[in-house]
């Protein structure tokens, strides 16, 4: 790292590796109110959320039954999954929302400061069968059916599958900012 940023930016990583230990219902609650606070188009705030925790294993087998296999063989740990969703049209004038998708990951990123300061971890993933999901749950079609999110606590990576234990241990890179910031001409964007 190149310059200082903010430590609930630093420590947040996507662990696969969860501890199977509950989260505290008020720790739960605290997640969902941090993503309320998010700054959003209008303030349509258009995210909605679905979730399980294992207390209820009736809908966290649901939420689980939407993954992939490779994601189900790493999540059945989390002690919570959170289905995302975002609203396809304002609700003040019925026109397209064409930034609630960047609104809702607004409010991922406040769950996800929010999550590494009570000492949980998030893992954001694309991978699960979107028209499965949204015929379990019967969501509408005017919400946009976003992405999948597993929670809680760090775990031992001795627990995960060899080559996803691999995964885990890798370093974490990220792009130096001469390769993502410019202050020119698309053409000199490298």
């Amino acid at each position: 790292m190149s310059h200082k940023i903010h430590e609930l930016v630093d420590k947040r990583w996507s662990p696969r590796a969860f501890s199977n230990k509950e989260i505290e219902p008020e720790k739960v609650q605290s997640l969902f109110e941090a993503a309320s606070f998010a700054a959003s188009c209008f303030n349509e705030q258009p995210w909605r959320f679905i979730y399980a925790v294992k207390e209820y294993p009736e809908r966290y087998e649901q939420l689980l039954s939407c993954l992939v296999e490779f994601n189900k063989m790493w999540v059945k740990t989390a002690p919570m999954i959170i289905l995302t969703l975002a609203s396809k049209k304002f609700a003040q004038n019925q026109k397209e929302n064409w930034h609630a998708r960047h609104d809702l990951g607004l409010a991922i990123g406040n769950m996800s400061a929010q999550a590494t300061g009570m000492g949980l971890y998030l893992h954001q993933m694309a991978g699960f069968h979107v028209e499965k999901a949204r015929e379990m749950f019967e969501i509408p079609d005017q919400f946009d059916v976003v992405t999948m999110i597993a929670v809680g606590y760090l775990g031992d990576p001795a627990q995960l599958p060899d080559n996803i234990r691999e995964m885990e241990s890798g370093k974490r890179l990220r792009r130096p900012l001469n390769t993502i910031l410019f202050d020119g001409d698309w053409e000199e964007m490298k």
